[in-house]
């Protein structure tokens, strides 16, 4: 067998449903011993939630620094490949290699001429454009827009006049905590036409999709704080 890297996805939430990774998935997972994480605790969960009959005490686990990918040192932590050992890579929740510094090390398995092999499993930003009737042709992930709040109200207008002179749909995240803040600023500097997204929870039971105007969204007085949530807009 190819040693290979598999990117393999997870749920999105603890709450998942879990009939969104398929049984492929499980069974691959259940071959490997060796995995690179964001976080050595919060992922033995997914892979006993994958598979519950995996060995834990048997896994080689290593865990990449998500706050320095400055200092990982890639070619180190695919040594396994080298020896013909197929690895995993896993990310907290979602697709790996997605806003997410496992891009380095996919990367590197090019470079060295290794086989990587997606898997197939939920992706927040693309169950967020399939749900918001925007445009799928053109899409721009923007990931997290700044935090001091003028930079903030401008990233935004700028976001909207791109949107609106290209047609393209704008996608971005925030830190749980600061989404009710976000949303607030959207709801107050975007133009009354543009449509704003907010899709809240996916694939879990409290699942939530929002579309509509700043002040079609503003008088729903929705809660987001703490609630995994992938943000967009449109201006047409």
């Amino acid at each position: 067998m190819v040693p290979t890297l598999y990117l393999i996805p997870t749920f999105l939430g603890e709450d998942s449903v879990g009939d969104e990774i398929p049984p492929l998935n499980r069974a691959i997972v259940a071959s490997l011993n060796d995995f690179i994480v964001e976080d050595e605790k919060t992922a033995r969960r997914h892979l006993k939630k994958l598979h519950s009959t995996i060995k834990q005490q048997e896994l080689v686990i290593q865990v990449l620094d998500k706050h320095h990918p400055e200092l990982m040192k890639p070619a180190q932590m695919l040594k396994p490949l080298k020896e013909g050992r197929s690895m995993g890579l896993i990310s907290e929740a979602g697709c790996p290699a997605v806003a997410d510094p496992g891009a380095l090390l996919v990367r590197e398995a090019h470079k060295q001429g290794f086989k990587v092999v997606p898997l197939v499993g939920p992706s927040s930003l693309l169950l967020a454009l399939m749900a918001s009737g925007f445009n799928g042709q053109r899409f721009n992930f923007e990931g997290y827009l700044p935090v001091k709040p003028e930079e903030r109200r401008k990233a935004l207008k700028q976001l909207e006049k791109q949107s609106r002179s290209e047609n393209r749909t704008m996608l971005f995240i925030e830190t749980p905590f600061r989404n009710d803040s976000l949303l607030q600023t959207m709801t107050e500097v975007l133009g009354p036409e543009t449509r704003i997204l907010l899709a809240v929870d996916l694939t879990m039971p409290d699942e939530l999709i929002v579309v509509g105007t700043p002040a079609q969204v503003k008088s729903k007085s929705l809660k987001l704080h703490k609630r995994p949530v992938v943000f967009g807009l449109m201006a047409d």
